[in-house]
């Protein structure tokens, strides 16, 4: 089994990158990297679930994120936000990206997660890019005929 750190031991005296690593874009790149990493998370976890409901989290999981990096719309996720109300969003609107997101199964067919990597400066003025976050949801069943199944996001452990 291969490092943490993306170096491989086997055969060398020195580590090497991954040809993984390698093919992602430097930190800093901005937005030209976007697709490049886009294709790597594509490329890593083949998808697995029905199109309707990828794109349902995929929304879901940006929309999710941006409320808990910025703080603008976590009114939508009262029970999800309920023990951080006081914490302050530590990201501008305008200074988040998120560069990169898919979403996969978890598991199950009713628990799903949402891998996104994404970019910020901090009120501090520190830009970084690359970042990862995972978002777990689980499906609910419809409350009527009329309404599909909803999925609901999972709060931090």
């Amino acid at each position: 089994m291969a490092p943490q750190d993306g170096t491989t031991t086997a055969g060398a005296s020195a580590p090497t990158p991954s040809a993984s690593a390698a093919a992602l874009p430097p930190h800093g790149e901005g937005t030209a990297g976007d697709r490049v990493i886009q294709q790597a998370l594509d490329t890593a976890w083949p998808a697995g679930l029905d199109a309707v409901d990828e794109r349902q989290l995929l929304t879901a999981g940006r929309a999710l994120l941006r409320a808990d990096a910025t703080g603008v719309g976590r009114h939508q996720w009262p029970a999800y936000f309920a023990r951080q109300e006081a914490v302050a969003p530590a990201f501008a609107r305008a200074r988040f990206r998120i560069q990169a997101a898919i979403a996969r199964q978890d598991g199950a067919p009713h628990r799903a997660v949402v891998h996104l990597v994404w970019a910020g400066t901090d009120r501090g003025g520190t830009h970084t890019d690359g970042r990862i976050t995972d978002l777990h949801f689980t499906r609910t069943a419809p409350t009527n005929k009329k309404e599909g199944p909803a999925w609901i996001p999972q709060p931090h452990p």
